[in-house]
């Protein structure tokens, strides 16, 4: 049975703060895991690592039976498509971690915080990548947890998979795979410098844990503390040819690429998504993030429905995402409007009229003893005033001055203080900001988003 170890406080475990670049590492890695739990003023807090956030229904009703029996009845979705438990009895770590590992969800408790990987959600769905992701995903997961170096990582290094299409190359992740045209070949990339490699597309799982192993080895060199490759005090100069000497050594063959830029590729938008062939997949949303137990309990319901109807594996799949969304493949074309409508009655988003489309916010008051407010109910109010827009900008509501779980590019910042809120337009690269009053709060940010129009 998995063992239970505990942390510090922290902070109240959501995500890292925005401003998080190069920063001074004077302790451990405390990032919160599943057996590793993070004390916050709600209770304890449990983060499950999902690779390529894929999950099978039995283990989403389980997670779902374990949030309601021993958390606060939510499942938090995170920026990197894991799940989180919170208002968890500390000293129920045990039960915790058994639950868990029944649903095969701990397969390596060494490795537990290390399985940080996302991939494009749409990947095999809906024909727009060059190669399906998933084998990659699993490979990689296998060789992570098979790695004695690699339970060496911090539990905020990141792989990102992307099918091509651009979504997850753009999550800054530490250790990027990229699907080339032809299937045959993947770009590595090692961090956001202009620099990469072209390898086997059957060897890219192996190369991108090398890539992984290689960092290591360059901070063990370094003598320093640092989590994420862009933290590495000499940059990447001299990683590039480390990697690709290792990986000739390894019988991969790698090709210099130069000249790169991160791509912007767009989340999947809530509503059906073709996948043809009289089958398509649903995409909604959760609201600030948030699953409840039963919408959970819901889409795995309708997982186990619909997925492979023809008479195949009847678990079901959900694909968690990093936009703090969820997809369900595989349905019949004839039943997706009905499916969606279940989920909307359920309380998710599942088009781009909803008000809550584009609203994030940090935990808050109560579970952060950092917040000035309770930020989730205060972003509800502004949220149901809002009419929906493509075009508007997203909002995200923080406690505090940290901004934790802040989206990258263009955002309306909506930051609690000890008077008060104030809301900053961050667009075209500019800021411009105010401190508004409670009772032209909603006003203020309606206006704010609505700037780009």
């Amino acid at each position: 049975m998995p063992q239970l170890a505990s942390t510090p406080r922290e902070r109240d475990g959501t995500d890292v703060p925005a401003q998080d670049a190069r920063p001074a590492r004077d302790r451990g890695d405390a990032c919160p895991g599943a057996l590793r739990l993070h004390s916050a003023d709600d209770g304890a807090l449990a983060r499950i690592r999902i690779p390529a956030g894929l999950l099978n229904a039995p283990q989403a009703h389980a997670l779902a039976e374990t949030a309601a029996r021993m958390g606060d009845g939510h499942v938090d979705i995170t920026s990197r498509g894991n799940l989180q438990l919170r208002g968890l009895d500390g000293q129920k770590g045990a039960e915790l971690a058994a639950r868990l590992d029944e649903a095969e969800l701990l397969p390596s408790p060494r490795h537990e915080r290390v399985r940080n990987i996302v991939a494009s959600p749409l990947s095999g769905l809906d024909g727009l990548g060059h190669a399906d992701v998933r084998p990659w995903a699993a490979r990689l997961d296998e060789l992570l947890c098979r790695s004695e170096d690699a339970s060496r990582l911090s539990g905020r290094f990141l792989f990102a998979l992307d099918d091509g299409r651009g979504d997850a190359a753009g999550l800054e992740a530490d250790v990027t795979l990229i699907a080339l045209p032809g299937r045959s070949e993947a770009l590595l990339r090692v961090g956001d410098g202009p620099e990469g490699m072209r390898v086997p597309a059957e060897d890219a799982p192996a190369a991108a844990l090398l890539a992984a192993e290689t960092f290591l080895t360059a901070v063990r060199e370094s003598g320093s503390r640092v989590w994420r490759v862009s933290e590495l005090p000499q940059g990447r100069e001299q990683f590039t040819p480390r990697l690709a000497g290792r990986l000739s050594s390894r019988g991969i063959p790698a090709r210099l690429v130069t000249g790169l830029s991160t791509p912007a590729g767009s989340p999947p938008p809530p509503g059906v998504v073709d996948g043809g062939a009289g089958r398509c997949a649903l995409s909604v949303l959760a609201p600030l993030g948030r699953l409840t137990s039963a919408q959970l309990h819901r889409l795995a319901s309708l997982a186990e429905q619909f997925t492979d109807a023809d008479g195949g594996d009847a678990n079901g799949e959900l694909r968690m995402t990093p936009w703090r969304g969820v997809v369900l493949p595989g349905l019949p074309r004839a039943d997706a409007q009905a499916g969606l409508r279940q989920l909307h009655d359920a309380g998710l988003i599942t088009d781009g009229a909803s008000p809550w489309l584009g609203v994030s916010a940090c935990t808050g008051l109560p579970g952060c003893a950092r917040s000035h407010r309770d930020v989730r109910s205060d972003a509800a109010r502004p949220a149901a005033g809002t009419p929906a827009g493509t075009s508007l900008l997203p909002v995200h509501w923080s406690g505090c001055e940290r901004r934790c779980g802040r989206p990258k590019g263009d955002v309306v910042d909506v930051v609690a203080g000890e008077d008060g809120y104030t809301v900053a337009v961050q667009a075209e690269g500019s800021t411009r900001e105010r401190p508004v009053p409670d009772g032209e709060l909603a006003h203020a940010v309606a206006s704010a988003r609505a700037e780009r129009e």
